[in-house]
């Protein structure tokens, strides 16, 4: 039987375990994911946008659904490294990610997404590989083991994790392994950071990556884009969107409504939910799984810890449902013909910040 916890020693613990959870990589606080928008403008189209997106289906499989599979690997100082040895199925996306040769820190203990280890099937799985070493953020798309030191990939893009990004952020028409041109790991949201926020009744202080099908993202032949595909800010990257021109573009920034009822919804989905009227979440890639979260595998809590399961916002007993008809859309600019010329940004990343806005 395991000992009882009572009085202070339960605070103590919990206190100790708080100070051990760490969030995933973030960015200052000066850059646009943590921007607060509970009182951003909406956009004139926003109820339009948001009918068309909720005819066509709503979020993918008709639900706010969750994915764990993503993992965000602890790089130390002085771990293995592999090389990119480029992508045999198809293109490798250049200028857009780093070139072919570029080398990463891979732990042994590193994963693939939604593996145990680094064999993916890369041909027709995502199979992103997220590995984080001091400032540094390595993000690799369509990725499996090659020999003993290579790595297949098709992209692999290094953020500058002390950088605040302009507005075109890598580069306007530049990928990055998320289709929107988004960081990946950023926009993640773990267990620790969830126990965290529950200890104050706060927030994440960040945006929140969500996808959507390709077929319910707007489409529009007359910006001049290849094919009509389009985004708009905080994107710089469009995949391949083929829905009606009167849905929510790549990059569009949603706001929870800020009288969305929590009522029976636990605590640790409450932080997630409060976020998601705070800083919103940001449009991010195609798929049917709406919200990504980051794994348990290298995190001090567990989402079991936590009560939170893949089906949390359709499936909560006497919960709302969380809707895309519950969303706003935000007005981030105009929306962008996506041509697929990449133009990259140099990006000054020796600045030391110590709030964000120097």
């Amino acid at each position: 039987m395991k000992p009882q916890l009572t009085g202070g020693l339960l605070a103590a613990t919990i206190a100790s375990a708080a100070a051990m959870a760490a969030p995933p990589p973030r960015f200052p606080p000066g850059s646009v994911w943590h921007r607060e928008i509970s009182a951003a403008p909406v956009h004139p189209q926003s109820a339009t946008m948001i009918s068309t997106l909720n005819g066509l289906g709503g979020f993918g499989f008709g639900r706010m659904q969750i994915d764990f599979g993503m993992h965000i690997v602890p790089a130390a100082a002085g771990s293995p490294t592999r090389t990119i040895v480029g992508y045999p199925y198809d293109d490798y996306y250049s200028p857009d990610c780093e070139p072919i040769g570029s080398i990463m820190p891979v732990p042994a203990n590193a994963a693939i997404e939604s593996t145990a280890g680094m064999t993916c099937t890369n041909a027709s799985e995502d199979c992103h590989l997220l590995v984080v070493q001091g400032d540094t953020l390595y993000e690799a798309y369509h990725v499996t083991a090659s020999g003993v030191n290579g790595i297949e990939s098709q992209c692999l893009v290094k953020w500058h994790l002390k950088a605040i990004y302009p507005a075109q952020g890598r580069g306007d028409h530049c990928t990055s392994a998320d289709a929107a041109g988004f960081p990946i790991a950023p926009l993640l949201f773990n267990a620790d950071e969830v126990f965290a926020a529950m200890q104050t009744g706060g927030d994440l202080g960040h945006a929140i990556r969500f996808i959507l099908p390709n077929a319910r993202m707007a489409n529009d032949a007359s910006l001049g884009g290849s094919n009509g595909y389009l985004y708009v800010r905080p994107a710089t990257h469009a995949g391949s969107p083929t829905g009606p021109t009167g849905s929510v573009a790549y990059g569009s920034r949603l706001r929870l409504r800020a009288d969305f009822p929590m009522t029976n919804y636990s605590p640790a989905a409450q932080v997630i939910l409060r976020t998601m009227q705070r800083y919103g979440i940001v449009l991010a890639d195609g798929g049917n799984i709406a919200l990504t979260a980051e794994s348990d595998r290298y995190t001090t809590h567990t989402w079991a810890e936590l009560g939170i399961d893949s089906r949390e916002f359709d499936q909560t007993a006497g919960a709302q449902d969380v809707m895309v008809t519950d969303f706003q859309v935000l007005d981030t600019g105009a929306r962008i013909g996506e041509t697929y010329d990449c133009n990259r940004t140099t990006v000054v990343t020796d600045t030391i910040f110590t709030d964000g806005y120097e």
